[in-house]
């Protein structure tokens, strides 16, 4: 393994950043590209809320795109782009028509318009200033868990947050994955503390416990929150391979299996289970076929073990009746 961070961010070619507001419950995390990336996305889930997702299809013009936004907020929260974009207008990025300058900028958010913070904010959503803050402190390191679009994130039985994981291919590819986990199911297998994610984890970058031995039926009963309340875990995939517009695409859809592995469940009529897929294009592939079929299968496993660091990294909301977070319950149960 030649990553140092376990991170998305260790992809060349890529900087993440966050902001969130405490009293709000909610935030934004914020992915930048050096130089416009290839991208494109693909919705499982029945209830997406994103932005500019159509110019991502392959028959679409645009060529590579300069931010990803994850954010919570809901349909309120596709305002975070905007900030965005006029953070990357202020630096001089994107795409030059005659005068005028057209950062391109995409997006899904997460619900978590229900988990107690102050969703009072008057006339307009304050997801605009908070996608700016976030776009100026993209870096390489950045903070896990409760933070950034994670922040408000929950799931059916433990806090979600923002989790991310990198692998490298045989071939030398650099693979990563960030999400936010707000899902309407769970990640943990029955009341935990073991992730359905065990069978991938990569030293004891999640609490080290592995898989179980045995699974019974009543650890694989469904636990849902219930009702009419949508749940979106969202996510990016990233890799520094050169990949065509049609190869991300089939990028973004591979990756589908990562939720489906870190999750019991996913793609349900109130998901919003949405993710993209960039390619920095630092690196070529030499037997595309072999070489680009390892890079869905590992970045699929890359989604798999964020999710379960998202949940791992989280600490509970400083709200009443709040969900308990995995360390609060499990912390004694960690293995290194």
């Amino acid at each position: 393994m030649t990553q140092t961070r376990n991170l998305i961010t260790d992809v060349p070619g890529l900087r993440v950043g966050n902001a969130h507001d405490g009293a709000l419950g909610s935030g934004v995390t914020v992915a930048l590209f050096d130089e416009p990336a290839v991208a494109s996305c693909f919705a499982m889930g029945g209830a997406p809320a994103t932005r500019e997702t159509d110019l991502l299809d392959p028959d679409k013009m645009v060529p590579g795109i300069h931010g990803v936004v994850l954010s919570g907020g809901s349909a309120f929260g596709l305002d975070a782009s905007s900030g965005v974009q006029a953070y990357l207008r202020e630096q001089g990025v994107g795409f030059a028509v005659r005068e005028a300058l057209v950062p391109i900028v995409c997006q899904a958010s997460s619900f978590d318009l229900i988990n107690g913070g102050n969703k009072d904010w008057g006339r307009y959503p304050p997801y605009r200033e908070l996608g700016y803050q976030a776009a100026a402190q993209a870096g390489h390191d950045f903070a896990l868990g409760t933070a950034g679009g994670g922040y408000g994130a929950t799931t059916a039985n433990l806090k979600g947050g923002l989790g991310s994981a990198s692998t490298v291919t045989s071939s030398g590819h650099m693979v990563g994955a960030l999400v936010i986990v707000n899902a309407v199911a769970s990640a943990v297998i029955g009341d935990g503390p073991h992730f359905w994610a065990g069978a991938h984890e990569q030293g004891s970058e999640f609490g080290g416990l592995g898989l179980l031995p045995r699974v019974s039926p009543e650890m694989r009963s469904l636990i849902w929150k219930g009702g009419p309340q949508p749940a979106t875990t969202i996510a990016l995939i990233a890799t520094d391979a050169v990949l065509t517009k049609a190869q991300i695409k089939r990028l973004a859809i591979a990756s589908h299996a990562g939720l489906a592995r870190g999750l019991r469940f996913s793609h349900a009529l109130f998901d919003g289970d949405t993710i993209f897929a960039a390619a920095t294009g630092r690196k070529p592939l030499r037997d595309e076929a072999a070489e680009f079929t390892e890079i869905t299968a590992l970045a699929a496993d890359c989604l798999t073990r964020a999710i379960a660091r998202g949940i791992y990294e989280a600490t509970a909301l400083p709200f009443p009746d709040a969900q308990p977070a995995w360390r609060d319950l499990f912390k004694n149960n960690a293995r290194g």
